[in-house]
């Protein structure tokens, strides 16, 4: 499989941050072979009794079996442990009966092994489609994740879940809360095959606060709305997006109530956590050299604003020319002319950064086209629009489109 060897130049300058122990919840990571050879692929996340997880997961018509899996167990029975693993190298997507019934071997040996009802099991595949899992190679591991079971292993967990990924993805918070501090700790992979269709990769984020599922599954809903169903690499959105967040309630805060002002304090947090990792990813987007804010305002409507963004934020050519780091503003024009959103051309106004580029559908006459080439040196870019319209307003986040993006995906089952 082809790889950039290098880090993404985007990725966080103090690395891997040091995420703090989660109450209730052990690692474990190994290499199984399932398809990389020398690294860890697979990890094991075990769960106390009463852990009340929630999620969301892509809407692709051809989402995995693992996906629709843990979508039939969420929500469920929280009586008793639980457990998530993950393997990385083979999405088990596109691979028919045998897909289910990989995903039903991995999640009965789980139980098994650590005595937890299959219910609680919730799996994840991640990488090449339509190949079928070698799920034997997970399962005669299991012994060993069970051995090596750590309640500071969550770093090892985070680089086991890694494809194309240059860079582990990490993020933290505490919340002061009544009655004591409740933390959350998450960690993410995904480079490529990217869109806002709900998660977007694998992001696993762990809490010891007490909330109920109800309540948990909420504020994980709302807060993907606002963080991962915002960026984009690539618009292709993946078969096995997952999302899964457990909470173990071994803080010793308060349960948390919907409406109250801790409740409210820990979704800023939880969404604090998701952003953080949203942008992470694009970050790491395959071949990124440019981390991409696309701001509208203005819009009709906010679905026409969105509509706007998402044009701008997939368009190869807004993209290549972010790459090239060339100030092109027509092609934001030509975006918003393709978006399908309501659009007055002698009503746009478009910047790049602070510096007005464009106004009254014309190049704004104070416009310098050396100050702009000059800003789009910059590692992270803002372009914005403004419609002219109305109230509507959106935001994406994406990258640029470059070489290294053609290297990975032109080889990647190789």
């Amino acid at each position: 499989m082809a790889k950039i060897e290098t880090v993404s130049p985007l990725a966080p300058k103090g690395g891997f941050p040091q995420l703090p122990v989660i109450d209730g919840v052990r690692f474990a990571a190994l290499e199984a072979g399932v398809r990389y050879s020398g690294r860890v692929d697979v990890m094991l996340a075990e769960l106390c009794d009463g852990t009340t997880i929630a999620g969301t997961f892509t809407r692709s018509s051809t989402r995995s079996a693992a996906v629709l899996d843990c979508q039939d167990k969420v929500g469920g029975n929280s009586k008793g442990k639980a457990a998530i693993l993950v393997n990385a190298g083979n999405s088990n997507a596109f691979t028919g009966k045998g897909g289910f019934d990989a995903v039903a071997s991995i999640t009965k040996a789980t139980s098994d092994a650590l005595g937890i009802d299959q219910s609680r099991v919730f799996t994840s595949s991640t990488g090449v489609i339509g190949e079928p899992l070698k799920w034997e190679r997970i399962t005669a591991k299991l012994d060993d994740l069970k051995a090596a079971l750590d309640e500071n292993g969550i770093s090892d967990a985070a680089r086991a879940i890694m494809t194309t990924d240059t860079y582990p993805k990490g993020s933290t918070i505490e919340i002061a809360a009544d009655g004591g501090t409740i933390k959350i700790a998450g960690i993410a992979k995904g480079s490529g095959m990217i869109a806002p269709d709900m998660a977007t990769m694998l992001v696993y984020i762990f809490t010891d606060a007490k909330v109920s599922e109800s309540l948990l599954q909420d504020m994980v809903t709302r807060a993907t709305n606002e963080t991962f169903n915002c960026i984009t690499v690539d618009s292709d959105t993946s078969t096995s997006d997952t999302l899964l967040i457990a909470a173990t309630g071994k803080s010793p805060a308060a349960s948390l109530q919907g409406g109250t002002k801790p409740c409210e304090a820990f979704y800023e947090g939880l969404k604090s956590i998701m952003l953080d990792l949203a942008h992470q990813v694009v970050k790491d987007g395959e071949g990124a050299t440019k981390f991409v804010e696309v701001r509208v305002t203005g819009a009709a409507s906010t679905s026409d604003a969105k509509r706007v963004a998402s044009a701008i934020a997939n368009s190869p050519l807004v993209k290549t020319a972010v790459a090239g780091e060339d100030p092109n503003w027509g092609r934001i024009v030509m975006a918003v002319g393709k978006s399908g959103a309501q659009a007055d051309r002698d009503r746009l106004t478009i910047k790049f950064g602070d510096i007005t580029v464009a106004e009254n559908g014309w190049v704004s006459p104070d416009y310098n086209e050396d100050k702009g080439a000059t800003y789009m040196k910059a590692d992270d870019i803002v372009i914005s629009t403004d419609l002219g319209l109305g109230s509507g307003e959106a935001v994406m986040w994406t990258c640029d489109l470059t070489h290294g993006y053609i290297t990975i995906n032109a080889d990647y089952r190789s």
